[in-house]
């Protein structure tokens, strides 16, 4: 008998000898191997969702205010208001038991020190400008120009080809371009090839423009953006005549470090990973209370009342505080990239926390099945499940809701590309609340679901308690859940169109750091 054949017998005579044992067993006889997970799940999720409270989820919003008052009124990454923020997670996690990590990574730190702009003539008056990152700066003091509109295409992809821009007609001009069909950097690379001195892009919907030229490396000229009524407004001044622009912009772009903060249970299989997140980072603008503090310290306050349980979770169970989202996903890009395949195989879901106490909110859940049809597709198999998981829980507990289009313009972005099942929720940004967002979910109609989006007043006072303890609830629910059970991701999924004005959470929204249109 060879080697083979000695292992194929001792394998069966250990069948045989087990078969009986089993066969006798009255602990397995008969039982549903589904139920003790779906038991404990549901005991758990009650108890975290008990437990986990906005009261004491807004102490650690206190501390991260505290913080940025003490750091230059912000908590962007690479500055002292992140390191102390990043810090102060640690500590509390460390206490509570986990095992915690800091994944460090370099980004080109980007801060900015003037966005100014006005009509010179016809009549002078100033407007509102906010510097897309990796712009590249004007002189200090700024530059004065005669403006020139890239002419609006039928297809809206204005700016987007070289022949927009007239041969001669933009050379020392400030190009004005409306938003859409292609990334900015593009816009504004064939505005600097055209022989413009800064381009001015004007949105295509109601709200402040915020964006991105996605690397130091893209900008080529100054380029700003502005809300779509006042692109309109210099659109109708140049129909009837010349007008000059006075711009400065100028962004401080620096390579430094910083830290994503990672925590995990020390028990569960780490072959079903369920995996948490929210970013830690500011703007350089403000304090970034509700973004992010509070997807922040919602997560936080869960994890510590999953270890404060003291529940043998059997699937781990990962925390992470995202650095440099609103450089462009930078600290959740750092980390999927350094996944191994089989890390990524064990993660069975992400959970995304982004923006969830706008003052006046909305309740979104990301779209992981395109049911609304909106914008992007569906997003990874098991998406769906994760969006009719949360949906359910907002259902048994009567709290209206609506998608939101599932863009992967927040951390969950980069576990979508390489194929795990993401979602989660949203309150709103710079988007306006319609109508019957406004009778759905109370708040104001016409106005942005947070009037300070990127803004100095993103503080303690920028924060809806309502929206905040909801969507808390959600989490812990999330977390509870999944500690024991992640059955629900195989069971399918009837797709039924949100309810909603337009099903896609109140158009402009998740949207820090947009590169495309």
């Amino acid at each position: 008998m060879n080697a083979s054949q000695r292992r194929a017998a001792a394998i069966l005579a250990a069948a045989a000898l087990a078969a009986p044992l089993v066969l006798s067993s009255p602990a397995t006889a008969g039982q549903d191997p589904t139920a003790a997970p779906a038991r404990d799940a549901a005991k758990l999720a009650k108890k975290l969702v008990r437990d986990t409270t906005a009261k004491d989820a807004y102490k650690h919003l206190q501390k991260f205010q505290a913080i940025a008052d003490s750091a230059g009124g912000h908590r962007a990454a690479g500055s002292l208001g992140h390191d102390a923020s990043a810090a102060y997670v640690y500590t509390q996690l460390k206490k509570a038991g986990y095992q915690v990590w800091y994944e460090k990574f370099d980004f080109e730190y980007t801060e900015t020190l003037a966005e100014k702009a006005s009509v010179v003539s016809p009549a002078p008056r100033a407007f509102d400008i906010k510097a897309m990152t990796y712009t590249k700066s004007t002189p200090v003091g700024g530059v004065k120009a005669d403006l020139v509109a890239v002419p609006v295409d039928a297809d809206a992809t204005t700016g987007c080809e070289p022949g927009d821009f007239a041969a001669g007609a933009f050379t020392g001009k400030i190009a004005l371009i409306q938003r859409g069909g292609c990334a900015f950097a593009v816009k504004q690379q064939n505005a600097a090839g055209a022989g413009a001195v800064a381009a001015v892009i004007y949105n295509n919907a109601d709200g402040v423009l915020s964006g991105t030229l996605g690397d130091a490396a893209s900008g080529k000229i100054p380029t700003g953006g502005i809300t779509l009524a006042e692109g309109k407004a210099l659109a109708a001044d140049l129909a009837k005549g010349p007008v000059t622009l006075s711009l400065e912009i100028r962004q401080l772009q620096q390579i430094r470090s910083t830290n994503n903060v990672i925590a995990e249970t020390k028990g569960g299989n780490a072959a079903n990973t369920v995996v948490l997140g929210s970013h830690l980072d500011s703007v350089t603008a403000g304090p970034g209370i509700n973004d992010n503090g509070s997807g922040s310290a919602g997560l936080l306050q869960a994890a510590l009342k999953l270890a404060a349980s003291k529940d043998k979770v059997r699937n781990k169970v990962r925390f992470a505080w995202w650095s440099a989202e609103e450089n462009g996903l930078l600290g959740s890009e750092h980390h999927v990239k350094n996944l191994t395949e089989l890390d990524k195989k064990e993660i069975k879901l992400y959970l995304n926390f982004d923006m969830i106490a706008s003052p006046n909110y909305g309740l979104f859940v990301y779209d992981g099945d395109d049911s609304d049809g909106v914008g992007a597709g569906a997003g990874p198999a098991g998406s769906a499940q994760l969006e009719r998981d949360i949906n359910e829980f907002l259902d048994r507990n009567g709290h209206p809701h609506e998608g939101t289009d599932f863009t992967g313009r927040s951390d969950y972005g980069p576990f979508i590309e390489v194929g795990i099942p993401s979602g989660g929720t949203f309150t709103g940004a710079e988007g306006i609340k319609t109508a019957g967002q406004a009778a759905k979910f109370g708040g104001q109609a016409g106005v942005a679901y947070d009037v300070n989006y990127h803004a100095k007043g993103d503080d303690l006072s920028n924060v809806n308690m309502k929206a905040f303890d909801i969507n808390i609830d959600v989490i812990a629910n999330a977390v509870g859940t999944y500690a024991h059970d992640i059955s629900s991701l195989r069971k399918p999924v009837v797709s039924v169109p949100t309810t909603g004005d337009a099903g896609s959470g109140g158009g402009l929204h998740d949207d820090h750091h947009e590169v495309t249109e």
